[in-house]
Order: structure tokens, then sequence, then C-alpha cells
């Protein structure tokens, strides 16, 4: 059994997901981390100092930047629920593992790779979005959550570098990951970006997988279903 669990890294997440993995007693939580920021995610919370820590490039910096001041704003801090779901996995004594790819190396990669029209059109909607604050990155979930499929396909017209880079390949990437565990372990939770969901189950062999999205963890009701859901023993709703 797979559980994918979809996020958003800057909402205050770290509850319904505690709960979803301590009761549904996974052998391994796997995490959209690399090794990097999975080990300084882990330093930070047990206030241990790096020895050296790696220069950020302007794009990742700056995306970092936004990140937290979203954070922030919604009483939370980045990848909260990531630390939820390790801490929570270690208490059952689950193997943890993440599974992303180097996500500096992507973005500067990305970034190298778009056109001066697609960076320019980058520049102005961060440039936007850094005005509209947690109740524009709320209602661009909303959007998201009515017509993933459009959403998805209107920024990979306007962004394809983009689109390509951060999802699609990063999708192969943590999929192939995913699906080498999948021999290992019997059941596997899974945290990852809500807009990595879909997009990763295509890519699975394992025909057990039960998906919770961002929406229904920040609708009381649907989180209630699925608290009851999981108490149940069942696989879906």
């Amino acid at each position: 059994m797979i559980t994918i669990i979809g996020t958003g890294h800057v909402f205050n997440l770290a509850e319904p997901v505690s709960f979803i993995v301590k009761n549904t007693w996974p052998d391994a939580v796997l995490v959209e981390l690399d090794k990097g920021r999975y080990t300084a995610m882990m330093n930070d919370y047990n206030g241990v100092k790096p020895k050296e820590t790696k220069e950020m490039s302007s794009i990742y910096a700056s995306t970092a930047k936004y990140q937290q001041k979203m954070s922030e704003q919604s009483g939370s801090k980045v990848g909260s629920e990531f630390l939820a779901a390790i801490n929570t996995g270690r208490l059952l004594n689950a193997d943890i593992i993440p599974i992303d790819t180097d996500a500096m190396r992507v973005m500067d990669e990305m970034w190298d790779e778009m056109s001066a029209s697609e960076k320019i059109r980058y520049r102005l909607s961060s440039f936007r979005d850094s005005f509209g604050g947690i109740k524009k990155v709320e209602d661009t979930h909303s959007k998201f959550a009515a017509n993933e499929v459009d959403y998805i396909e209107d920024m990979r017209r306007r962004y394809p570098t983009l689109v390509r880079k951060l999802i699609d390949e990063r999708n192969v990437y943590m999929a192939d990951q995913i699906n080498a565990l999948s021999g290992k372990y019997q059941n596997m939770v899974v945290i990852v970006g809500d807009a990595h969901v879909e997009g990763i189950i295509k890519l699975l062999k394992d025909e057990h997988i039960r998906k919770i999205r961002l929406s229904d963890l920040m609708d009381h009701d649907k989180m209630a279903q699925i608290r009851q859901m999981i108490w149940d023993g069942r696989e879906t709703l």
C-alpha cells in the first residue's frame, strides 16, 4: 500500500500529516526532500550548526525567501509537514527516505534553460505574488484544485521550462525512487507537493494507492472523513 499525501509547503499542515502517518503505521516515510535539504532541516530542528553552508544561487534564494514569508503569514514554517511526518515516522520505527533530486541544481538548470521571455514572465509573476501574500497563495490553490488539468496546461503554455524542470522531470525522478523501494517496503507513506501527486501516480507500478490531496487536508469535513476512513482501515472513501 502506498499512501501519497499532497501538501502545500507554506501551509500549516503538520497535525493532519502527522495523524495520517501515525495511524497508517508505515514501514517507510518518503518525503519530497533531497539529501542536502533533509540534512539541513534535521540539523536546524536539532540545533546543530552545519560545518559548512552551501551558498544559494540567486533564483533559489529568492524562492526560499518567498516561501519563508508565506509560511510566516500562515503561522507555520516552510516544510513543517515534512518535519511532522519524519518525527512521527521515527516514533513508529519507520525508515525515513528523502526521494527528491537536488532542488537548487534543478532551479539553476531551469533558469539557465529559460528563454528571455519566460524569464520576464516569471519575474513579473513573482513580483505580483510578493504583494498578494498568503491570500494569493490560497487563491492559487483554489484555482488549481478546481481544475488541475487546465491549470497545469495553462502553466505549461506560459512557463514551459518551469513545468518541465520543476514538475515533469521531478515526477519521473521521485516515481523511480518509489518504484524501486516498493519491493522492500509493504506500507509506505509519501509526502510531496500537491502538484506532483497525479503525475507521480501515473508512473507508479503499485496498484494499491491511496491519495490524499491538499484540498482534503485543508477542508475540515473532508479531513474528518479521512480520519474515519483510516480508523476503519479502508483504502478509499
